[in-house]
């Protein structure tokens, strides 16, 4: 029975492969050799491929300023610039960091589409880039979608002399998502087959984005995400995905909350430089391990490195195809050495939830455990997820991993209700609450799995995106801006469109209410 869905997935896209293609192309790729070179060249696929995720690599490193920084789990140092206006929902439409995340994610589905525009003259062994670019431009409007709201859908290279970003204006937030979605599924049909490269995009990581789109989209479609979810849980072994836990054996429960503690940290490629604890806590820091990068949490991320990573080289190599000049490595200004001494500082309100003594396990490998003095409330209590000696951090950014897709597979079973009991969604739940070393659970309701996901993801972007979804961004947020004097009203989920592009093309733009 569990292989059923397999053949459900393999037929989604079938009908989307048989769509044109262009010829011309608007392209300045990473490599030295021109377009048309690289249509000519043997591999030439496989670069443009990489560009593409070469590009992405821009993309993390405001994005955190946009959502996680929009949330009630950080603030930012009071004086920070221009940031603890992002933290109080006072952003201007002509805002540098909403105009850079807006253009680079459209730069990435600009090369994204040079693929898909030639797909047909992909040799066969280079289809899987196709099915690279289908995914990465199904992302980058997912990003942005959930972010402005109603954008544009771009799906070829636009030429700028002919005027043709007339042709794609703001569309409903609904028919981006179908959108969204389509281009997912016709990428399992190119992906399906392929060996798994965890920084590469795959059909698992598509049919699971998939499902997230599905859920997040207006008129959630529960069933549908659903089947897509559990198509990939119930054989996750064969997709090669898993928790990283230590299963409880013989040994203490302070060994065990130990080994929870060092896997927790090892998801994001994290080792303490100390194997010692004392009384449960640990002696050491953490200290970023590309050794631990790779793991079978982690569905797909993008890669960080001084050089190369993984067949695709890294915007940190000095190229010369910046689209932006700031720097792309996303963990630097996280933590307690970024731009005066970091944006992502634990609110109080998160530190309420977020204690040694709640969260055991999560605590050590999210909080930096050496700033988080709460007896003093204007302490700046940091994050641990991404520890970085210098400008240029290593960690790699995860895009998704195996406990949101269990996280994921429990919303789309409650389907909007209330609360569940169902034993699908209590294993998925449990799953990632007892890899935290906490009890399991026997009803789940939405708060409960709010609260779950905030203290999982913390620092991972999700916080604002979940309470967006989930219907509770006003609730929350404006209790949250009323006891710290914030900005927020009900249209500021959503950020300005950028005044950058309004000003390009003068009355074709709409403006997001709110701004």
């Amino acid at each position: 029975m569990k292989k059923i869905y397999k053949n459900i997935i393999a037929c989604f896209s079938a009908a989307a492969l048989l769509t044109g293609c262009a010829e011309e192309l608007d392209l300045s790729n990473p490599t030295a050799l021109s377009i048309d070179e690289l249509l000519q060249t043997e591999n030439g696929f496989q670069f443009l491929a990489n560009g593409v995720l070469d590009a992405y690599q821009k993309v993390p490193a405001n994005e955190f300023l946009l959502t996680e920084l929009r949330s009630d789990n950080v603030r930012a140092n009071s004086e920070n610039g221009n940031y603890p206006d992002f933290n109080a929902f006072n952003i201007d439409p002509n805002n540098g960091d909403v105009a850079t995340y807006y253009s680079n994610n459209y730069a990435t589905i600009k090369h994204a589409n040079t693929i898909i525009d030639n797909r047909f003259l992909a040799p066969e062994k280079y289809q899987y880039a196709v099915g690279e670019a289908y995914f990465m431009r199904a992302l980058c409007h997912f990003n942005l979608v959930r972010s402005y709201q109603n954008i544009p859908y771009v799906d070829k290279v636009l030429d700028v002399t002919k005027d043709e970003a007339l042709d794609y204006p703001q569309l409903p937030e609904e028919e981006v998502y179908e959108k969204i979605i389509e281009d997912f599924k016709t990428s399992i049909a190119y992906l399906s087959g392929e060996s798994l490269n965890r920084y590469r995009p795959s059909a698992g990581a598509a049919i699971c984005l998939a499902a997230k789109a599905y859920l997040s989209q207006p008129n959630p479609n529960y069933t549908e995400a659903e089947l897509l979810l559990a198509s990939v849980i119930d054989n996750n072994d064969d997709y090669g995905f898993d928790l990283i836990t230590t299963p409880r054996g013989g040994n203490s429960i302070t060994d065990h909350f130990e080994n929870l503690i060092k896997d927790y940290g090892h998801v994001f490629g994290n080792a303490l430089d100390s194997n010692g604890f004392t009384d449960g806590v640990p002696d050491g820091s953490w200290v970023n391990s590309p050794a631990l990068e790779i793991n079978k949490e982690v569905i797909f991320s993008i890669a960080y490195d001084l050089a190369l990573s993984d067949n695709y080289v890294t915007a940190d190599s000095d190229l010369g195809s910046q689209v932006q000049t700031d720097s792309e490595s996303h963990s630097f200004a996280m933590t307690l050495q970024g731009p005066s001494n970091g944006v992502n500082i634990a609110s109080l309100d998160f530190l309420q939830v977020m204690t040694p003594d709640l969260q055991p396990v999560r605590f050590y490998g999210s909080i930096d455990a050496l700033s988080y003095n709460p007896s003093i409330p204007t302490n700046d209590t940091f994050n641990a997820k991404f520890p970085t000696a210098g400008e240029i951090g290593d960690n790699d950014w995860i895009v998704l991993r195996y406990a949101d897709v269990l996280l994921l597979y429990v919303e789309a079973i409650m389907a909007g209700g209330e609360t569940t009991t169902d034993s699908r969604a209590l294993d998925a739940f449990n799953q990632v609450r007892e890899r935290a070393g906490l009890d399991p659970e026997f009803i789940i309701s939405k708060q409960i799995l709010l609260d779950e996901r905030r203290v999982e993801f913390v620092y991972e972007n999700q916080r604002l995106f979940d309470l967006i979804r989930l219907g509770e961004a006003d609730r929350v947020l404006q209790k949250f801006s009323d006891d710290n004097s914030l900005f927020y009203t009900n249209e500021k989920k959503y950020l300005p469109f950028p005044q950058r592009e309004r000003d390009n093309l003068p009355n074709f733009y709409k403006q997001n209410d709110g701004y």
